[in-house]
């Protein structure tokens, strides 16, 4: 099933809370702003993907990625 913008937002609310973070400290320490942890917090989908990136990072998420088609298939 595919990850939903929803689903990478509660994600990132919950690893931020489980490291006793405010989004103010998230925002001040990944640098971004405090409206865009709360945007992202909150599944806006149209969340810039470089700073939700960062914001990842920060709190020590890692995201895998994968291809439909296995190498060499081309």
């Amino acid at each position: 099933m595919p990850l939903t913008p929803d689903d990478l937002g509660s994600l990132v609310k919950k690893e931020r809370k489980a490291l006793g973070l405010t989004q103010a400290e998230l925002a001040l320490t990944s640098g971004t702003g405090m409206r865009f942890i709360s945007d992202l917090e909150n599944g806006k989908p149209t969340c810039q993907i470089g700073k939700t990136l960062t914001v990842l990072k920060t709190l020590g998420i890692r995201l895998t990625m994968s291809s439909p088609r296995s190498p060499g298939s081309e």
